[in-house]
C-alpha cells in the first residue's frame, strides 16, 4: 500500500523538534514495512546524507508552506490532488494540521497544545489558525498521536477527544548523544570555553524556551560562587527574541555567555557531553527531547517542574520552579557544590533514558499505521 507523510519540516541543514520527529521515526518505520511504499512530501527540496530505505519516495510539492494562506492551500488543494494521484491509503500528518478536503484516512500528530497556553509567543494570523482549525483537524482524523502522556491529557480536556482515538508514541535521543572519553571533554572545554567548566542549554532563543530567566539565574548563581563556569546557548535566534538581545548587552556576565547559533547533532552532542551540567528551563513542552540527549551523554539535567519536561525527566532530572530565577540558580548551585547528588542525577539518567528509543517508537507507529488502514 502507498502511505504518504507531510515531511515538510525536513528542511536542509536545519532540522529541529518536528524535523527530528520525522526523520528518525519514518526512516526507521520505512525500514520495517517494506511491503508499502512511503511517500516523503515536501514543499521545497531536501538534502541529506542519511540513507533512505528503497521504498521511500521523496515528492516535492509547492509553493512552500510557511503561512496561513499557504498551509490552507497546501493541505486542502495540493494534498488531496498528490493523494489521488498516488492512490494513497493513508495520509500522516506530523505537525499538528491535516486536509479538510481530502478522503484519505489520516494521522495527525499534535506534539503539544503551546498556542493555547503562550498566545502572545505566537504571530496573531498563526494563532488564529490553530484555534481555528485544530478542532476541525481532530475531528477529521481517524487517529491522533502525541508525544507524552501530558499532552494526550490537554487534548482531551480541551477538545473531548476520545481516550482510544489519542495514541502516545515517544521522542528519543540521536544515538549519536553519548559520552565522552574524558580527555576528549578537555579538548572540547579548550575550544569553546578557554578551559573552564560550563552549564549548557540547547533550544531555540524565544519567549516560551524562558532564556532570560536563565540569564537571571546564572547571573545570581555566579554571585553566589564566584566561580570560573560559563554558560553556553545553542540554538538559533528564534521569533520575539529583542529583550534578550537588549539584555545580552547590558549583562555583567556577558563574557560568559557563549552564543553558537544553530548546529546539527553531531556538533551539539559533544558540546553536551562535555558539559558540567544541562538546563533546560522552558516554561512549557509537550514532551523536553534535550532532556533525554543530556542523560544520555551521562549528564546531569536541570529542567522545569511542569508540563511535558516531568515526564521526558522521570526522576533522574533536578526540577525548578521556571518562573522562580532564585530556584533555578539554586538548582545550579546544587549540582556545583555537591559532587554526590551530581552522580545520582546522572546514573538515574542512565537508567531513565532506557526507557525511550526510536526503534521502539517506530514499532509501534507501524501497528498504528496497520490498524488505521484496516479501518
Amino acid at each position: 500500500m502507498v502511505i504518504a507523510i507531510n515531511t515538510r519540516f525536513l528542511i536542509t541543514n536545519s532540522l529541529e523538534g518536528y524535523g527530528n520527529y520525522i526523520l528518525q521515526l519514518f526512516t526507521r518505520v520505512a525500514t520495517l514495512q517494506p511491503q508499502h511504499q512511503f511517500y516523503f512530501i515536501l514543499d521545497r527540496p531536501y538534502e541529506s546524507t542519511v540513507v533512505l530505505s528503497s521504498n521511500i519516495h521523496l515528492v516535492v510539492v509547492p509553493p512552500k508552506a510557511r503561512h496561513p494562506i499557504l498551509w490552507h492551500y497546501w493541505y486542502n488543494v495540493k494534498i488531496p490532488l498528490l493523494l489521488k494521484k498516488l492512490r494513497a491509503s493513508l495520509f500522516i500528518s506530523p505537525d499538528g494540521f491535516c486536509s479538510l478536503t481530502t478522503k484519505v484516512p489520516q494521522i495527525t500528530i499534535i506534539h503539544d497544545l503551546a498556542f493555547l497556553q503562550y498566545p502572545k509567543a505566537i504571530k496573531k494570523s498563526h494563532l488564529y489558525y490553530y484555534n481555528t482549525f485544530t478542532p476541525k483537524f481532530i475531528k477529521k482524523s481517524k487517529v491522533i498521536i502525541t508525544v507524552s502522556e501530558y499532552s494526550k491529557m490537554a487534548i482531551i480536556e480541551k477538545y473531548g477527544t476520545e481516550n482510544n482515538q489519542i495514541n502516545i508514541v515517544y521522542n528519543a535521543a540521536d544515538k549519536v548523544y553519548k559520552p565522552l572519553p574524558w580527555q576528549e571533554h578537555f579538548a572540547v572545554k579548550q575550544q569553546y570555553t578557554n578551559g573552564n567548566e560550563y552549564f549548557v542549554c540547547v533550544c531555540s532563543i524565544h519567549p516560551r524556551k524562558n532564556i532570560i530567566s536563565l540569564l537571571k539565574a546564572f547571573s545570581i548563581f555566579k554571585k553566589w560562587q564566584k566561580t570560573n563556569h560559563q554558560l553556553v546557548l545553542i540554538g538559533r535566534l528564534a521569533w520575539k527574541n529583542n529583550a534578550f538581545t537588549q539584555l545580552l548587552q547590558t549583562y555583567k556576565y556577558k563574557d560568559d555567555v557563549i552564543l553558537l547559533g544553530h548546529l546539527q547533532p553531531a556538533a551539539i552532542a559533544p558540546l553536551v557531553a562535555a558539559s558540567y551540567c544541562a538546563i533546560y528551563p522552558s516554561l512549557y513542552e509537550g514532551f523536553g527531547v534535550p532532556i533525554l540527549e543530556a542523560m544520555q551523554c551521562q549528564v546531569p539535567i536541570i529542567t522545569s517542574n511542569c508540563t511535558g519536561m516531568l515526564e521526558a525527566g522521570g526522576n533522574a532530572a533536578l526540577y525548578a520552579n521556571p518562573n522562580d530565577v532564585e530556584d533555578i540558580a539554586a538548582k545550579m548551585q546544587q549540582i556545583y557544590k555537591d559532587e554526590t547528588l551530581r552522580n545520582e542525577h546522572i546514573q538515574k539518567g542512565i537508567a531513565h533514558v532506557e526507557n525511550f528509543s526510536w526503534d521502539a517508537s517506530a514499532l509501534k507507529m507501524c501497528t498504528i499505521i496497520n490498524e488505521t488502514i484496516k479501518i
